[in-house]
């Protein structure tokens, strides 16, 4: 539970931080034997920053519960 924890954390923090992530695509427009046309495309993925926060909350709250467990 503590790893799973941290690991919430550390990617609350980064997703608070970098805000989304984008990837680049690419796709076969037109192909006529030797001749070949590509289409790359640029996509960005938004994450809300809420979505951070809640997990590293998540995280905060795994690392409580193993805390507790250890006892």
């Amino acid at each position: 539970m503590k790893l799973a924890g941290i690991l919430l954390i550390v990617a609350g923090i980064a997703g608070v931080i970098y805000g989304g992530f984008s990837y680049t695509s690419h796709k076969k427009a037109m192909d006529l034997g030797p001749i070949q046309i590509e289409k790359t495309e640029h996509h960005n993925v938004p994450i809300p920053p809420i979505l951070g926060l809640v997990g590293i909350v998540a995280g905060g709250a795994l690392l409580f519960m193993g805390a507790r467990e250890g006892r």
